[in-house]
C-alpha cells in the first residue's frame, strides 16, 4: 500500500473520499479539504524505468536509438521489464501521441518526439511519451492537457515542513515528490477547451453568492494556491466568509500562478529588479559535482562556475524538506550520474549551456515566491465557511460522478496493435 495512507495502484481512482471538516493537527478546525472542493484528482505518473525521463531531449532520443537498434537479448535487459511492461506488452496510444502501439519487441522507428513536462515542482524534464515504455501513463490527465488546463499538484504532507503545499503547471506533471510522499494531480477543467471546472457541484454558485459574480474557476485556484494548508488528511482549505479577504488571497494566488507559469499561455518569464537579478560571474564547468552556496556573499558555485546573487530564500527554498536548488542540481550533475545502469546510464558528459539559462530563471522563481511568504498570513485568519455550512448548502457531499474522469473523447484512440477504442 503506499506510505501516504492513499489508495494503492489497482484500486479504482475514482470513488474512495475522505470526509470534510479540517486537518488531523487541529488547524484550521472545520475547513474542508482539497479533495472536496477539487474532487475529481488523479495519482502521480509512474514510469517503472527511470530512462524514459531527462533533463535533456537529446539524452531520450540517445537512448531511445540505444533500445531500438539492440538485438533482441540485449533490447530485453535495456528496457528494464516490470509486471506492467514488458517489450511484448500490448497497450493503447497515449491520447494526443502518435506513437506506435505494436509490440516494442518489434520497433525499429525513430524516436518519438519528446514532450516537456513538470517533474516535481519547480522542475522541467523531457518524457518519451510511448505507454508502452510507462507503467502507469494516466491516460486521463493527456486527455484534458491543452492550452487551457492547468494542473494543481499535492506536495504530499511532511510533518513540520512549512514549504508550499501544493504547486501549479500548464504543463503534464508527473507529480513526483521530493519527499517520497506523493499526493494528487488535480487537473482545474475536467474536459478539453476548458470546459466543466472540477469543482464540487455548487461551489462556484456559492462563492459567487457571498463574493461576487466575478468568481470562475481559476480564481478559485488562485485563492487554494495562495491559502491551503498542508495537514495528515491533505490539503486543507480555508474559505474566508467575507470578500476583503477573498479578494486578496485570489491577488496572491494570481501573481502565484502568473509566475509558476513561467511565461506560458502568453505572460512575461519571471523577474528580479534591477540589481538584484542574477548573472553568471565564473563560467559553469563542463561537468560540475558539487553545488555550494555562500550566504555572505550570496553567490551559488557549480564546482568553479559562480552566479550572484542569489538571494538566501531561493537557496533554503524547500519543498518536502528538500532544498529545490540541490534537488535540480543533482538531476543533472555528473555526481548524480554515479550509480546509473543501462540507459539511465546514457548521458553525455558536458553542462548545455541551456541549463544554466533554466537555472538563473529557477533562482529567479524561487526568489519571487519566496518573497511572496508573508502575504499568506492571515487568509485564514477570520470568519470562514466551514465544512458544516457546505454540507448545509449542498455542496457536500461530493457526488461520486464528480471524482470520476469525464467522458471527453468524440473522436476514436488507437489502440493495442492498431485496433481502434472509443470512450
Amino acid at each position: 500500500m503506499p506510505t501516504d495512507g492513499r489508495r494503492g495502484d489497482g484500486e479504482d481512482d475514482a470513488v474512495a473520499a475522505r470526509p470534510a471538516g479540517g486537518s488531523d493537527d487541529g488547524r484550521d478546525a472545520g475547513a474542508p479539504l482539497l479533495d472536496d472542493l477539487m474532487p475529481w484528482s488523479v495519482r502521480p505518473l509512474r514510469t517503472g524505468r527511470p530512462w524514459v525521463v531527462a533533463p535533456d531531449a537529446d539524452w531520450l532520443r540517445a537512448r531511445w536509438e540505444r533500445l531500438a537498434g539492440a538485438p533482441a537479448e540485449e533490447r530485453e535487459r535495456l528496457f528494464g521489464a516490470t509486471r506492467a511492461r514488458t517489450t511484448r506488452t500490448a497497450v493503447p496510444a497515449l491520447p494526443g501521441q502518435a506513437t506506435g502501439t505494436g509490440r516494442f519487441a518489434r520497433e525499429t522507428g525513430p524516436c518519438p518526439e519528446p514532450v516537456r513536462i513538470a517533474h516535481g515542482p519547480f522542475d522541467e524534464q523531457w518524457l518519451l511519451p510511448d505507454h508502452r515504455l510507462i507503467d502507469a501513463a494516466r491516460p486521463e490527465l493527456w486527455r484534458v492537457a491543452d492550452e487551457h488546463q492547468l494542473f494543481a499538484v499535492e506536495h504530499g504532507y511532511v510533518p513540520q515542513e512549512t514549504g508550499p503545499a501544493l504547486s501549479v503547471t500548464a504543463l503534464l506533471p508527473d507529480g513526483h515528490s521530493p519527499a517520497g510522499r506523493p499526493g494528487r494531480i488535480r487537473p482545474l477543467f475536467r474536459r478539453p477547451g476548458g470546459e466543466e471546472p472540477n469543482l464540487a457541484p455548487g461551489l462556484l454558485a456559492l462563492l459567487r453568492a457571498r463574493h461576487g459574480a466575478a468568481v470562475t474557476a481559476r480564481s478559485v485556484l488562485a485563492w487554494v494556491l495562495a491559502a491551503a494548508r498542508p495537514s495528515p488528511a491533505g490539503c486543507v482549505v480555508p474559505l474566508p466568509a467575507d470578500t476583503a479577504r477573498w479578494a486578496a488571497g485570489v491577488e496572491l494566488g494570481q501573481e502565484l500562478i502568473r509566475l509558476q507559469l513561467r511565461g506560458a499561455r502568453g505572460g512575461e518569464r519571471p523577474r528580479l529588479p534591477g540589481g538584484r537579478r542574477p548573472y553568471v560571474r565564473a563560467a559553469v564547468p563542463p561537468a560540475p559535482d558539487t553545488m555550494e552556496y555562500d550566504a555572505g556573499t550570496e553567490t551559488l558555485g557549480l564546482g568553479t562556475g559562480r552566479i550572484a546573487p542569489v538571494p538566501a530564500g531561493a537557496w533554503e527554498f524547500r519543498v518536502g524538506g528538500v532544498r529545490m536548488l540541490e534537488l535540480w542540481f543533482g538531476r543533472r550533475s555528473a555526481a548524480g550520474a554515479e550509480g546509473a545502469e543501462g540507459l539511465a546510464a546514457l548521458r553525455p558528459g558536458s553542462w548545455p549551456r541551456a541549463w544554466t539559462s533554466e537555472l538563473l530563471e529557477l533562482i529567479t522563481l524561487l526568489a519571487l515566491l519566496d518573497g511572496l511568504r508573508p502575504r499568506r498570513a492571515g487568509l485564514a485568519d477570520g470568519p470562514s465557511i466551514t465544512a458544516d455550512e457546505l454540507r448545509a448548502a449542498g455542496v457536500l457531499p461530493v457526488p461520486a460522478p464528480a471524482r470520476r474522469p469525464a467522458s471527453v473523447l468524440g473522436h476514436r484512440e488507437e489502440g493495442p496493435d492498431g485496433q481502434f477504442a472509443l470512450l
